[in-house]
This record gives structure tokens, sequence and C-alpha cells, in this order.
């Protein structure tokens, strides 16, 4: 590739579109790719898989016909999905976007994607899932105190950042310092590499915190009522690990806890709800905190996006 070549592709524009979830991410991107000729790309760890439809908000059939989706509903739920893989995946749906001469819109509530889309991520290794394995047991046999210990004897600095019951990150540390023999908080020192190039547009959508909340205690139940609960008795038939991403989405645990008689209807209405809402206020924190943005929209999901958000970020993309 030329210099010439480079720099047009380091000014090629990009759109993402950030938020906490039931915030109105999906109806601005549609409205975006109409006006910016644009196709939309998933941003979100959960919508990757394609077990819970319903329950995780991918976009509708009928949203998926006027605009063109891309990374939406491709792993199984027994597969785990990492930031890198994830990366990998979506550099080439935005190379292959860019490609048909459109628009890629990049859309999610995952932090980490959304970061390592715009900044790359350390160069982190592949794992032999056995490793995991090796490391989920020996979570499992230990507890999570006696675990931390142990990982601290391979990453100090890891473990010291890390609670006992931080499971997923302690076997993440553990696996990793035994399959390279490197500790994982070293590792995540060097240089940045993978970003995916172009000139970033970045919106957040703040709702007003009340008007969310709202959004998410009128949309959790009917997304239950209205087939995800048929989509957990699916899975929760085919006998998963319970450590599986999947397996921990937002709202899940409940609805698997009352379909093995562990909690009645409205014990499960009520927790998805409360754990929604909370998934929603770190998602704002981790957002206000760790993503730059050109432009926060505070407008509520159930008023029209303003005219004049619309013009100024229309205004700023040139395409």
């Amino acid at each position: 590739m030329s210099i010439k070549e480079d720099e047009q592709m380091n000014n090629r524009p990009l759109v993402m579109i950030a938020g906490p979830t039931a915030s109105g991410k999906s109806a601005l991107g549609m409205i975006l790719a109409a006006a910016l000729d644009g196709e939309i790309v998933n941003a979100d760890s959960m919508q990757i898989y394609r077990d819970l439809p319903i329950l995780t908000a991918i976009p509708s059939a009928e949203d998926q016909a006027q605009i063109a989706h891309h990374g939406y509903a491709v792993l199984d739920a027994a597969e785990r999905c990492s930031v890198g893989r994830w990366l990998d995946l979506t550099r080439d749906l935005v190379a292959a976007v860019r490609q048909r001469g459109k628009l890629p819109i990049l859309i999610g509530g995952t932090g980490m994607y959304l970061r390592a889309a715009m900044e790359g991520i350390s160069p982190i290794p592949d794992v032999d899932p056995l490793y995991r394995d090796q490391a989920s047991r020996q979570y499992d046999d230990q507890g999570g105190a006696a675990f931390r210990q142990a990982l601290a004897a391979h990453d100090p600095d890891l473990a010291a950042r890390l609670h006992d019951g931080d499971r997923q990150r302690l076997i993440r540390g553990m696996e990793v310092a035994l399959a390279t023999g490197k500790p994982l908080s070293q590792l995540q020192t060097l240089p940045l590499e993978g970003r995916i190039e172009g000139a970033w547009t970045s919106i957040v959508i703040q709702p007003p915190r009340p008007d969310l909340y709202d959004r998410i205690n009128t949309r959790y139940p009917m997304m239950v009522r209205n087939g995800g609960l048929a989509e957990a008795k699916a899975l929760l038939d085919r006998g998963l690990d319970p450590s599986l991403p999947l397996m921990k989405s937002v709202g899940l645990p409940p609805v698997l806890a009352c379909l093995k008689g562990e909690m009645d209807e409205d014990t499960m209405i009520h927790l998805g709800c409360q754990d929604t809402r909370r998934y929603a206020k770190r998602q704002m924190t981790w957002f206000n905190n760790q993503l730059k943005a050109n432009f926060i929209e505070d407008s509520s999901y159930n008023e029209q996006f303003s005219e004049s958000f619309i013009e100024k970020i229309l205004s700023k993309v040139s395409f």
C-alpha cells in the first residue's frame, strides 16, 4: 500500500454509537444508516451469539431487511468470544462494508469492544482451551480466595487488583500465565495493536436515568413473555457450561432460575429488571470515564432524536 493509499485509509470515516442497554442506539443507527448510506456492524458481546435473539435484543428481521446488519447471531452459545476474536471479525466486516462503498456504523453497549476498535488491544497470544479448563477446575476446587493466592505466584499485580469472587478475570489471568509463562498484567502493558483505521465519529447515548429505567422496566418483561422464556428453556436443555459468556448474559440467570423452579415469575421479573438497571448504570459510568465521544445525546428513548442533533452528526461525517 502506498503512502497516499495508507493516508486515505486512515481518513476513511467510521461511526460508532455507544450507550447503555435500552437507550435507543439501534433506532439512531437506523436513522444514520439511511441518511449516510451506511451498514450496521455489531459491537455487543451478547448479540454476537445466535441463541437468545429476543433476550439480547438483536435487531428485528424487519430492521435487518431495511438496513444491512453484520456480526449478529454468528456464534453458538457453546463458544467463547474474546475481545481479540471480535476485533478480528469486525475488522473484516468493516473492510467488506467499505468495499461496497458504504459507511460502517458500529453499534453496541460493550465498552471494551468499542475501545478496542478505536484504539486496538494488547497483543496477547491465543490460549489453548485446555488451559482455561485447567484453571476453571482449579478455581472450583480451591475457591476464590485460595485461587487468587495461587494466581499471585504467577501474576501478583493482577491478583492484587481483583477480588476473590471475580471468577472470570482470575481464571483468565491464570490461563494466560499457564499458557505463556508471562503475567497477563505484563502483556496488557504492551503497545496496542489492531485498531480499525479511520476517522471516527463517536456518539454516546445517555438518556436521563429515570427514563432509561422506565424503558428497562417495560421492555424486560415483554422480552421474557414474548419468546424469551422459550429461548432460555432451549438453552437450559442443552446443559451447557454455566461459565460460558452467554449463560451469564444480563437478565438470563433469573429466567433460568425460574425455569428450574427456584423462584416464581414475579420474582424473576423483579430480579431481571433490577439486574438490567444495574448493568445500564455500570455501562453509563464506563462510557463517561473510558470512552471519548464527539457527541453525547441525552434524549429519552421515547423522544425523537432532535433534527439539530442529527444534522450535527451528518455535518461531521463527510462520506
